[in-house]
């Protein structure tokens, strides 16, 4: 297949521009890619630093896991704010959001107490995901079809550069005035960059085409109605996604969340050392997003799906129990089937469903996957995390659940290569 120039901001291991595309695309696709990067940033950023936020703000090793599940709790808000896409516009909820989460990441800077971390940082979840939810919908409704994978892969992606961003930073923690605190300070970046969103990232064409007067109030039925209607139009696949992604949440996130504290404590190694696997097993482990969108364009959805969630939890056990060269190895595993699939995923929660409910589609998929994450979280402190020795024994069976989100997969219709109002 003939293939386009990258453009400059495409690393060259992330593959070739398929040359269907046209500058207009990509254009919005390096536009919506940079908050979601931003946003990632934050994301990497608490599981990096948690050994010496914990130990500034006094947080014992044993109530990381309440603490952790009330910064995620914060993320179910979202479901309040992502179904208004569907009535105000794709475009709005994405700039309103960025523009929020860099405030509170910038404030996190300032946090005294447990406690003001953990609400600024929740703060912080809610409008992550309703601009990650926004950002999805707005490639998913303007890219062609038989490129829309690939979008969506390159998307993750690029949006997963924020780890290795929020990693080469942590590499200077020890030598960054304020310490962690100043790597939360640069998180105000997006709220800066907010007129360039303005100028790049237009209202998506079908939701202008849908005909929708947008709302002037915030009122609750803007909010229960998308809701209410998707739960009576599409039942059977509203429930499926919401599984699949609370499944594979409650196996990813905390298989994710305790590696930094591992390494660190538990194995001795350095900021430095734990950087240097993030961004060079990271960078190959994002492949992972590019892999599955070209492959689920190529093949279909479903099958690419199940195969990366089925190889994640030996990754997580290689991790987890292995030595040092194999906790690098299987660290650019863990990364590769877990974004890899979760591309599928969130592709799917967008495709199956039409542009009316599309937002609100996304919104229950993203609250899902967050009370997938708490659960984990929740199940693997009652296992027990007081010490790096039970976390790293209990890890790997949390995240053998990830089998049963991938079999869910199985049951959808597929979706690659279709127009999104064809899919049935």
């Amino acid at each position: 297949m003939e293939r386009r120039r990258n453009p400059w901001w495409i690393p060259p291991f992330l593959g070739r521009v398929p040359a269907g595309l046209d500058d207009r695309s990509l254009q919005l696709l390096s536009a919506v890619a940079l908050a979601l990067l931003f946003e990632e940033y934050d994301l990497a950023m608490l599981t990096s630093t948690l050994k010496y936020i914990s130990a500034d703000l006094g947080m014992p090793e044993k109530e990381f896991g309440p603490y952790l599940i009330m910064i995620r709790a914060g993320a179910l808000l979202a479901i309040f704010i992502i179904p208004l896409a569907d009535r105000l516009g794709r475009r709005p909820l994405f700039i309103y959001s960025t523009a929020a989460m860099g405030v509170f990441t910038f404030a996190t800077a300032f946090a005294q107490t447990p406690m003001q971390f953990v609400l600024l940082q929740a703060a912080t979840r809610t409008f992550f995901l309703s601009g990650s939810a926004a950002a999805f919908v707005i490639i998913t409704e303007e890219f062609p079809a038989e490129h829309r994978g690939w979008g969506m892969g390159m998307l993750a992606a690029l949006g997963a550069v924020g780890h290795g961003v929020a990693a080469g930073a942590f590499a200077l923690i020890d030598v960054l005035p304020y310490g962690w605190r100043a790597l939360y300070a640069f998180g105000v970046i997006p709220l800066l960059l907010i007129p360039y969103f303005l100028s790049r990232v237009p209202e998506t064409q079908r939701f202008k085409d849908h005909n929708v007067e947008p709302a002037r109030f915030f009122g609750l039925g803007e909010v229960i109605g998308p809701l209410k209607a998707l739960a009576v139009t599409h039942p059977a696949r509203a429930a499926g996604i919401a599984l699949s992604g609370f499944l594979v949440s409650a196996a990813t996130l905390p298989s994710f969340q305790y590696i930094g504290h591992l390494v660190l404590k538990g194995r001795g190694w350095s900021p430095g050392e734990y950087s240097t696997m993030v961004i060079v097993g990271g960078a190959i482990g994002i492949i992972g997003n590019i892999v599955a969108g070209r492959l689920g364009d190529a093949y279909g959805r479903k099958i690419v799906g199940f195969t990366l969630f089925s190889l994640f939890p030996f990754a997580a056990w290689g991790v987890y129990q292995g030595s040092t060269a194999v906790i690098s190895a299987s660290w650019v595993g863990l990364v590769f089937c877990s974004m890899g699939g979760r591309v599928v995923l969130r592709a799917l929660s967008t495709e199956l469903f039409p542009t009316s409910h599309r937002g609100a589609a996304s919104g229950m998929y993203s609250v899902l996957e967050t009370l997938g994450g708490m659960t984990g979280l929740y199940i693997l402190h009652r296992m027990g995390t007081d010490g790096v020795d039970e976390i790293a024994d209990h890890t790997p069976l949390v995240a053998s659940v990830i089998v049963l989100g991938a079999a869910v997969l199985l049951f959808f219709p597929e979706t690659r290569r279709r127009e999104l109002e064809t899919i049935s």
